[in-house]
């Protein structure tokens, strides 16, 4: 498929990014605060480029957010790569996305982030942050189940837009 015979304009995915990432971000951050997760990708993404705390908050989900629009892009690539343009193919992109993120992304993490501690070297006073750890459990139990549910809702909140798109024009 070519780009021009995509099924939805560059203004609808930026919409539609936006519209996933606000749902992705409120399901992680709401599973903080009602005490599931004691993870925040925004706030880490922030420390990694401010060292504090306040304006890191700020300042992540700001990074995080263009970077939910970045990965609509490669997500709807993705989709039409294979032709697919489902809310339950979304639902298995976002679920494989998740279990990569937990199982690969988040324990390297600390090999790369200058404000986290690893799980070999201890906390000094630049890295102040714990480490994620394998399948990010260093942040509670509920944080993986929580991540799966935030990433898989990203990806049906795309494919189900794409789906809708289609049936819209037919």
């Amino acid at each position: 498929m070519m780009l021009d015979e995509f099924p939805s304009s560059p203004a609808d995915l930026i919409l539609w990014g936006l519209i996933a990432t606000i749902v992705m971000t409120s399901v992680l951050e709401g599973s903080r605060g009602f005490g599931f997760s004691r993870m925040s990708l925004p706030f880490l993404v922030g420390m990694f480029f401010i060292g504090s705390r306040r304006w890191a908050l700020i300042l992540g989900l700001l990074a995080y957010t263009i970077g939910g629009w970045l990965f609509a892009f490669l997500y709807y690539f993705l989709f039409a790569s294979v032709g697919i343009y489902t809310w339950w193919f979304g639902a298995l992109i976002g679920a494989l996305h998740g279990v990569f993120l937990l199982v690969a992304a988040l324990p390297l993490l600390p090999f790369v982030h200058p404000r986290m501690a690893s799980e070999y070297h201890g906390v000094t006073s630049m890295r102040q942050l714990e480490p994620p750890g394998f399948l990010a459990l260093n942040y509670g139990y509920g944080t993986p189940v929580t991540t799966l549910l935030g990433q898989t809702l990203y990806g049906i909140t795309l494919g189900g837009f794409l789906q809708l798109q289609i049936v819209i024009r037919a």
